[in-house]
């Protein structure tokens, strides 16, 4: 569906020395996924959005949907924002404060060019065919302004939609919503994209958007992709501490590997050893770090680590109750480590536990990485 190859973006700046927003990207986006490109601010995610539609211009690379070139630095292609037929939601909605509902998603068919302007019976079809999807059909008489956060966030995703675009680009579209409708659009997004089949592009550096709406997640840092997989091969398998501690939350646990016994790697650390799995390959002495979750560190009260592999023992130091669950830092040694239960498991300060580590939880990633 959408491709894109070798795509570079540099910021010229009058103090420094250039900045490369996006450095050398490429990309498959197959027909009818999400596709969510995530990072912190800076990575260059939104340049590599504006780039798809029109709204930057890269210095180099390609990029095509289909068999169709939207730009070519080497056959000098450069089709503009308005030639490529893409639907955009922007960060700020961008609606027509001055028009009603029917007005605004009925905007970005009547200004298009007179012999690909739809009729008016059509026109007024597809409006309202959209609004039923997005459920806003029965206020279509009302005023953009009169909407609230949630009605105005699905006015600019049918304002896309009426377009039929073979892609839909959205930038960070819920970063304006309180948290409960960030949660519940989520949702309604997610239904959207898979009950159409449209192709899209979702920029975000909300890790839970990301991972509850994705078909396949880009993490990019400083202009490159650090790692691309399916929501949960990044969250369970992070190729880099980048990737795994910008993804959630996890505990680091330095060393150096030991041996390596089928598909686990035997892992000497200051603590003691652990059993981990990797999705790369690495070779005995070479120095490593365990990336293992909070919530697949199963707690129990007492010393087992004569009878429980992958086991260390500690002492709670304090405990905070989050509602779905119960984070516990417990001291082993002179390491912080942090295990999340359900709500039923909560130890008091001081008790004395131990700690299992599941290998296949315990991802290992080269030192350097």
């Amino acid at each position: 569906m959408l491709s894109i190859k070798n795509l570079s973006k540099t910021y010229e700046s009058k103090d420094k020395d250039p900045v490369p927003a996006v450095n050398d990207v490429s990309l498959e986006i197959p027909e009818g996924k999400l596709f969510t490109l995530l990072g912190p601010s800076g990575c260059g995610k939104t340049t590599t959005l504006r780039c798809v539609a029109g709204l930057e211009v890269p210095d180099s690379g390609e990029i095509a949907i289909s068999d169709r070139v939207l730009y070519s630095s080497q056959r000098n292609i450069r089709l503009r924002a308005n030639e490529r037929g893409l639907g955009m939601v922007f960060q700020s909605y961008a609606i027509w404060p001055h028009m009603n509902v029917f007005k605004n998603v009925a905007f970005p068919l009547t200004v298009r060019p007179r012999q690909q302007r739809p009729g008016r019976k059509e026109i007024a079809e597809r409006v309202e065919r959209v609004l039923t999807v997005v459920q806003l059909d029965h206020l279509a008489h009302r005023q953009a302004t009169d909407l609230s956060g949630g009605q105005q966030q699905r006015l600019a995703l049918a304002r896309a939609l009426v377009m039929e675009p073979p892609l839909l680009l959205l930038d960070e579209p819920l970063s304006n919503l309180d948290a409960k409708l960030r949660d519940d659009m989520r949702f309604e997004l997610k239904r959207l994209q898979r009950d159409l089949g449209i192709t899209s592009i979702y920029v975000t550096h909300d890790q839970v958007e990301a991972l509850s709406m994705s078909n396949m997640i880009a993490v990019m840092r400083a202009g490159v992709i650090e790692q691309l997989g399916k929501p949960r091969d990044i969250y369970e398998r992070p190729a880099s501490r980048f990737v795994a501690d910008f993804i959630g939350t996890s505990n680091f646990i330095d060393g150096k590997v030991e041996s390596v016994e089928g598909d686990h790697y035997v892992v000497a650390t200051p603590q003691g050893v652990l059993r981990a799995t990797s999705a790369l390959r690495l070779d005995v002495g070479e120095a490593a770090v365990i990336s293992v979750r909070p919530e697949h560190i199963s707690i129990s009260e007492g010393d087992h680590t004569s009878t429980t592999a992958n086991s260390w023992a500690g002492v709670v130091q304090t405990r905070a109750f989050l509602g779905e669950s119960v984070d516990h830092v417990v001291m082993v040694g002179d390491m912080e480590i942090r295990a999340r239960e359900n709500p039923s498991v909560s130890m008091p300060e001081q008790t004395k536990v131990t700690l299992a580590f599941p290998p296949e939880r315990c991802a290992l990633i080269p030192a350097d990485a």
